[in-house]
């Protein structure tokens, strides 16, 4: 048997992640980072510094730590566990714990139904949010983001890719692109590419947002990207946590569901947005759009399309339509034949 190289927590991350980037898209690479950030974290705690002495007690005291965490989802447990079981398997190929450890590695079953998340942003408080927004911060960064997001029903990746170019108001059209030599990745690749059509409304607010509010700056491979801040393009978590911000009750004029009041609620701040029970993520309001749009009839692959999904993942994950709903739209396709 190898001997085993010493090796600390934070340098086994980063190379496994290196080992996993020419694999997997970026937005995979960004769930590994996330999801072993807790162990590393963990390690740290317990004073490890070397993995080599990691054993399937100290697997199983961190899988403990994790559970006692009170606001961890199962399915988000078992995620974390199984990035783990796959990182500690990684470890072994390159003599850094002892073979055959990730087995060792107790991964939570999640019921389907405990898999799939309810939480979305409906359809009523979408117009109450975009409404605010038209009134008040008009063609601004959250207001164009938002809009997008809605009408779009793309992912916070594809919204990250975009470029100015990309959009044609002419043809009332934005193009989704997958451009991994120049820094943006979709989660499909090229698969996840498609032009979707855009209303006049939703045109207005990107042309007058181009010409007025984005900052005129470019990334770092020479593009023009259509969300930015002052240094370049607009980073993921920028995105998750402006949505977050402006889908807060109170960020949008309505009194505080909660009974929490402004100057003492942990929520209040920009940055712990998300701590707010009602503040919802760029894949609820993705989640929101798609069900809109089934609620409202559009075929089912029509809708598979536009939002780069296909029609089993959108009625496992995305449908929020009730038993009645459905079988109503059965009814009328089903009538006169």
């Amino acid at each position: 048997m190898a001997e085993l190289e010493p090796i600390t927590p934070t340098e086994a991350k980063e190379m496994f992640l290196a080992q996993r980037r020419a694999e997997v898209a970026e937005a995979t690479l960004q769930g590994y980072h996330y999801r072993l950030k807790p162990f590393v974290q963990w390690c740290e705690q317990e004073g490890i510094t070397n993995l080599n002495d990691l054993t399937a007690r100290s697997l199983h005291e961190y899988r403990l730590w994790r559970k006692e965490d009170g606001d961890l989802k199962k399915i988000t447990l078992k995620g974390q566990l199984s990035t783990l079981r796959v990182f500690v398997k990684f470890l072994e190929s390159i003599n850094g714990v002892e073979q055959g450890l990730h087995d060792k590695i107790l991964v939570p079953t999640v019921e389907d139904e405990e898999a799939v998340s309810n939480s979305m942003l409906d359809s009523d408080r979408a117009e109450q949010v975009l409404d605010y927004l038209g009134k008040y911060e008009y063609a601004s960064k959250r207001h164009t983001l938002v809009t997008v997001l809605w009408h779009t029903g793309c992912r916070m990746g594809a919204a990250h890719s975009l470029d100015v170019s990309d959009f044609d108001p002419e043809e009332q059209a934005l193009a989704i692109r997958h451009r991994p030599d120049n820094g943006t990745h979709l989660k499909n690749k090229q698969s996840g590419e498609r032009i979707c059509a855009l209303s006049e409304d939703v045109c207005d607010v990107l042309e007058d947002y181009i010409e007025v509010t984005r900052d005129d700056v470019t990334d770092d491979h020479g593009r023009e990207p259509l969300f930015t801040t002052r240094y370049g393009r607009m980073h993921r978590s920028k995105i998750r946590e402006m949505v977050y911000a402006v889908t807060r009750p109170c960020a949008y004029g309505e009194d505080c569901p909660h009974g929490r009041a402004p100057d003492s609620c942990e929520a209040a701040t920009y940055t712990q947005a998300s701590k707010c029970p009602s503040s919802v993520s760029p894949h609820d309001i993705r989640r929101g759009s798609i069900t809109r749009l089934l609620r409202n009839e559009v075929p089912k692959q029509v809708v598979a399309d536009r939002v780069n999904s296909s029609p089993e993942t959108l009625e496992k994950h995305y449908s929020q339509l009730t038993e009645e709903e459905k079988m109503e739209q059965r009814r009328g396709y089903l009538e006169g034949l």
